[in-house]
């Protein structure tokens, strides 16, 4: 549910677009890209609707408003295309994707064109107070969110010498970039996240980014570099002083079946979501309309993830057995997005969840199994009450990792976790009962979109493609 109060506003469909004031004025200026970036923004108001274009530009179909999450699970071995659907993300299911990827390119554009007006609002030369402070402090996380994004979903993110994406920092018709190496892209993001943390004062709702929900993302941008120290002392530090908590076990299901945020005073659980409600959304391209049966149903669950969770455990409830006309029977059918008209799922990006896995994690891998059973044991006391593990050596690492598949399920990370991990991907059930995509294989990372290549012969395409 947004939290903004909202007025309409014309915007620019290419990446040069930009949304600025919405006084009147506006319909009379020149384009934008004919005026420099301080007659754009230059008020705190015109930077507070540049900031709410930002994230809804976050909303769209092809970035967190369906396609980031889709390929998190698709391309991995969380779900699969019903043998009868919509015609959507058949290439992620059948890995046959090529360089005119429709879903790609467009996840390409979509989060350039954020970068782009996050940029604007960063470069926007206004006197510092809170509230401007607070506005870019929120730009430079969105942006550093966007770039995570990028270099795990289009680079080998756990090679820190290979090729990652383009780093764009400020406007430039004129640019034609090559691409920066993974550690140039981790750098700028980390960088990105400190100014976002010291920036930031306030604390609105999970629809907008806060200063915990930056450190929280620091700590996975940390986990996934393999900086496990850091990613530790990030994560513990958001547990620990965010006055966040977990939902609890008998409030799990009302917490999935709510498309509410949380508001100013709640911190429960979501640290930043990307918000729609029943009139800021995108219809049927919404990422619940491919779940939920009521509308497509196309992504049904892998029998054997549902075999994971144990009858007591409060989220296998979020997956039902049921079956698809002329289709699959039984089908595993995924409950966590119920809301498909009206007031629409928002799109959870960053759960205290997480934070406490990622904390785990880096604490069994840095030699404090200690601490990782306790990050653990807190969150399984939440799901599966009664249950306590008490594992040691690799055999914790798995399990951690096995709780990490079932607590993120159908939310996009599984994907982006087997390549931190160079695991093969072992995709059972569809129309293939069982496929093999190994580490080594080139279609583990998207291919730069031919249009972006035909436009910038700086760029250079990705191996296999």
């Amino acid at each position: 549910m947004k939290r903004f109060n909202h007025k309409i506003v014309i915007l620019g469909v290419l990446i040069t677009s930009f949304l600025s004031s919405c006084k009147d004025s506006f319909l009379e200026l020149s384009p934008y890209t004919q005026v420099p970036n301080e007659v754009a923004v230059s008020t705190e108001a015109d930077l507070l609707v540049a900031l709410r274009g930002t994230y809804a530009q976050l909303r769209s179909a092809n970035l967190f408003g369906r396609t980031i999450p889709v390929i998190g699970d698709l391309g991995a071995d969380n779900v699969f295309l019903s043998s009868r659907n919509s015609g959507r993300y058949f290439a992620f299911d059948q890995y046959v994707i090529t360089t005119a990827n429709a879903d790609y390119e467009g996840y390409w554009n979509n989060a350039y064109t954020a970068i782009l007006r996050a940029n604007n609002i960063i470069d926007a030369k206004l006197t510092e107070n809170a509230n401007v402070n607070q506005i870019k402090g929120e730009a430079y996380a969105i942006r550093a969110l966007l770039y995570f994004n990028l270099v795990r979903s289009f680079s080998k993110s756990g090679e820190l010498a290979s090729e990652g994406v383009p780093i764009v920092l400020h406007y430039d018709p004129t640019l034609k970039p090559k691409r920066n190496t993974v550690q140039e892209v981790y750098t700028q993001i980390q960088s990105d996240l400190d100014k976002a943390y010291t920036s930031m004062t306030e604390y609105t709702g999970s629809a907008r980014f806060s200063k915990f929900a930056a450190r929280a993302l620091a700590a996975k941008v940390s986990f996934y570099q393999g900086d496990y120290d850091k990613a530790l002392t990030y994560s513990t530090e958001v547990i620990n002083s965010s006055g966040f908590t977990l939902v609890t076990a008998d409030k799990v299901a009302a917490y999935w079946a709510s498309p509410a945020s949380n508001t100013s005073t709640v911190k429960t659980e979501t640290l930043f979501e990307v918000s729609a409600d029943a009139t800021l959304n995108v219809g049927t391209d919404e990422l619940g309309y491919i779940y939920n049966q009521a509308g497509y149903g196309d992504l049904l669950a892998n029998e054997e993830l549902y075999k994971l969770y144990s009858d007591t455990d409060v989220r296998k409830k979020l997956i039902t057995i049921g079956s698809r006309a002329q289709a699959e029977n039984p089908a595993y059918i995924v409950n966590k997005y119920q809301n498909v008209a009206g007031d629409r799922d928002d799109k959870k990006v960053l759960r205290l969840s997480e934070v406490y896995l990622i904390a785990a994690e880096s604490a069994a891998r840095t030699n404090k199994e200690t601490d990782a059973l306790k990050y653990l044991n807190a969150l399984i006391a939440q799901r599966d009450p009664g249950f306590v593990y008490a594992s040691t050596g690799a055999t914790l690492i798995e399990d951690i990792i096995t709780e990490r598949r079932k607590e993120l399920a159908f939310e996009g990370d599984r994907f982006f976790d087997l390549n931190r991990l160079k695991r093969d991907i072992v995709r059972v059930g569809g129309k293939y009962q069982i496929r093999n995509v190994p580490y080594t294989s080139n279609f583990r990372i998207g291919p730069i979109p031919q249009t972006e290549r035909n436009a910038n012969p700086n760029i250079s395409q990705n191996p296999g493609y």
